[in-house]
């Protein structure tokens, strides 16, 4: 299996024109129509069954070794962001306010490189390939659609592997560590309802903006003073919408913004003190204020004995790379952790920047892009780890 790297090099070509290919015609949340027949029948030709509509655009295909044995799902997502690209690449995004700006068309033409490696070793399975991939994973709620459709059943997977393509390291990093690496993404909705008025005559109104600028920087105190300064919480309010006039008091002001953390215990005490902080500073101005909170996704939270695989593929097949197991990689959140709920799984990060080629600027960016050489690396180490897992 050692030779499972040089062989994802050779197939570089196949795997950079699919990446190309989805990153001119980015589709966004539950959109991906094109993407998802681009997928379907590149599994066809593999001679695959291919299952195709799961949660709309979604695509699962199995895999079935020549040996009894449990299944391992591999996810990869295929959603793009409503962003405008600024690369100025050969391979920009032809649709307008849509672009691969976080690395899912890198995982799509992984997750293919990997249908073509390990279709090629069915021999060596002791049991099943899932394969799926998943629409809307940037906040649309596509990964518990998949659920709820019955991606987890017919066969039910025992394990899955899931990856990112990671521009915060450079080539040749990995992350690959137990518990969790990922933090708990919610996401909340505050209203302050005043009273407008002239802004010569604030005496006459009750202001929002002077409530909502106060609990702004009450908010700030969450992380320094509520939570337990060993456990990691960021809470941003990160939209703030108010009035239309220069000299016009607003009626109300709305704000948007995120909670995160790595622990779900920490991120239900910063809602609890944010929604506090929210009514009774609005209250104390003269104003009535509303807090609507929500998780999004919980903690991404790594199983120790898959991790472990997936480490041992790594060092077999990289160990000249930097190995980083330390864990907490990121404040972002990730829905794979829906599918880590039900079934225990790993997922893992393939560093991805390359300074002397100007592959700097991170995800969500418009001017986001990749080193491409870090995807058959990202092919070969989730194979592989399959393959592991599947040996008889």
């Amino acid at each position: 299996m050692a030779d499972l790297y040089e062989e994802a090099k050779k197939l570089f070509p196949y795997t950079q024109s699919i990446r190309r290919d989805i990153h001119v015609h980015p589709e966004i949340a539950f959109q991906e129509v094109r993407t998802s027949g681009v997928i379907a029948n590149e599994l066809r030709k593999m001679g695959l069954e291919v299952t195709t509509g799961i949660a709309k655009t979604g695509v699962i295909a199995m895999i079935e070794g020549e040996k009894p044995g449990p299944v391992i799902m591999l996810r990869f997502d295929i959603d793009a962001l409503p962003i405008d690209e600024q690369t100025g690449a050969e391979y920009a995004s032809q649709n307008a306010g849509a672009m691969h700006a976080c690395g899912h068309d890198g995982h799509i033409a992984i997750g293919l490189t990997v249908a073509r490696l390990l279709n090629e070793r069915r021999s060596e399975l002791a049991g099943s390939i899932k394969l799926v991939f998943q629409p809307a994973e940037e906040g649309a709620g596509g990964a518990t659609t998949m659920i709820a459709e019955g991606t987890l059943e017919n066969p039910a997977p025992a394990q899955c592997l899931g990856l990112h393509i990671w521009n915060e390291k450079p080539l040749g990093w990995l992350g690959i560590a137990p518990g969790p690496v990922m933090a708990t993404a919610g996401a909340f909705d505050i209203i302050v309802t005043g009273r407008g008025g002239h802004g010569a005559m604030p005496h006459k109104a009750v202001d929002p903006v002077v409530a909502a600028a106060q609990i702004i920087l009450a908010a700030q105190t969450i992380s320094s003073r509520n939570t337990d300064p060993l456990k990691a919480c960021v809470d941003s309010i990160c939209m703030v919408q108010a009035g239309h006039a220069f000299n016009v008091i607003p009626h109300t002001v709305n704000m948007k913004g995120t909670i995160r953390a790595f622990e779900e215990e920490v991120i239900l005490t910063a809602y609890k003190r944010l929604e506090e902080i929210t009514r009774s500073i609005g209250s104390a101005m003269g104003c009535q204020a509303e807090f609507i909170g929500d998780t999004i996704t919980p903690p991404v939270n790594n199983d120790p004995t898959t991790t472990a695989v997936v480490k041992r593929a790594a060092l077999t097949l990289f160990p000249d790379h930097e190995l980083d197991e330390t864990g907490h990689f990121t404040m972002g959140g990730e829905d794979f952790a829906f599918y880590q709920k039900v079934i225990p799984g790993t997922y893992f990060f393939i560093g991805s920047t390359n300074e002397e080629k100007g592959l700097v600027y991170g995800h969500h960016h418009p001017k986001f892009d990749f080193d491409e050489s870090a995807m058959p690396r990202g092919a070969a180490l989730i194979a592989q780890a399959a393959l592991e897992l599947l040996k008889p």
